[in-house]
């Protein structure tokens, strides 16, 4: 079976998330990437050195500056006559073009899985990561995203794979790319940090949720996040969020501070290999996934905390 592995990058640098969907695609089959974008060559020789790549597709135009699914999505359809799979990460990115790639083949696609269990079964979740479900395709073609914290990212090193130019429609003329507001932090983006330090509702406002998470945070050179509660309450921006509808994070250390715990977070980060919890309310959720909990009013502990720091 071959693979094609959508690369996620800025047309500088390639994403990690790309690396965890390779390890995915190796497992079924030949790993071929393919880089879309504008003044990409960078990106494509770094892509060429992945571990485990066979051939790197390279779609240098104008019209994938900006990876608009519109344009992107039908240079991808095009390329599945010689392919068997497609892989995306599932991030904002792909899950914007993996389902138009979808309707165009005509196929069902798979979402966010976790494990590749044959040619064309697979584990993903659902009801929120509470049950997972074994799924098999009957398609001739299989349009997948990667839930990149499932599996381990493959060596960006070693591989020196063949690279090769390819071309497209181009402008589909059914969009057009205005601008981009990023958010810009010197702390670790929170799919990538190694320890992040969330805070809940219980943190009453934004004055508060800066004195109390943000040293800690700087203290241990974590990223922030924040439940739900706390986005909607206003008290840190919306890329801050943890959860099945924020983002889906893996560290070594999450801790949770005035979180109780609800569903949707622990879909974001019950993945995480030591969960800190930190709440007066013994019976929380949070406490039933945490590695280590500790039953007090964060507004001591947590200063106590630092001093120990």
């Amino acid at each position: 079976m071959k693979t094609l592995v959508y690369v996620e990058h800025d047309n500088s640098e390639l994403k990690d998330a790309t690396l965890s969907v390779v390890t995915a695609a190796s497992k079924l089959g030949e790993v071929h990437l393919l880089v879309a974008g504008s003044g990409c060559g960078a990106v494509a020789d770094a892509a060429a050195k992945i571990a485990g790549v066979g051939k790197v597709h390279v779609a240098d135009d104008a019209a994938y500056a900006n990876q608009l699914a519109e344009n992107v999505a039908p240079l991808i359809a095009g390329l599945m006559d010689h392919h068997d799979a497609v892989l995306f990460p599932a991030t904002t990115t792909g899950k914007n073009i993996a389902p138009r790639v979808a309707a165009q083949l005509d196929v069902m696609q798979i979402s966010d899985i976790l494990s590749v269990e044959g040619e064309k079964s697979f584990t993903r979740p659902i009801y929120a990561g509470n049950a997972i479900a074994t799924v098999e395709s009957g398609d001739a073609k299989l349009v997948i995203t990667v839930r990149g914290t499932a599996f381990d990212k493959a060596a960006a090193e070693g591989g020196s794979a063949a690279i090769e130019a390819v071309s497209g429609p181009g402008d589909a003329g059914t969009s057009s790319f205005v601008g981009s507001e990023l958010a810009k932090s010197e702390r670790p983006e929170l799919t990538s940090a190694k320890i992040i330090v969330s805070g809940g509702r219980a943190l009453k406002d934004s004055e508060t949720f800066a004195q109390v998470i943000m040293p800690l945070a700087d203290k241990l050179g974590a990223g922030v996040g924040a439940s739900r509660a706390a986005v909607d309450a206003g008290y840190v921006p919306n890329d801050y969020q943890v959860g099945q509808t924020g983002k889906i994070v893996a560290p070594e250390v999450y801790i949770a501070i005035g979180i109780s715990g609800a569903i949707q977070h622990l879909a974001g980060m019950k993945d995480s290999k030591t969960i800190i919890a930190i709440n007066k309310d013994e019976d929380a959720p949070i406490f039933q996934v945490a590695d280590v909990g500790l039953v007090a009013d964060l507004y001591k502990a947590v200063p106590e905390l630092m001093e120990k720091l």
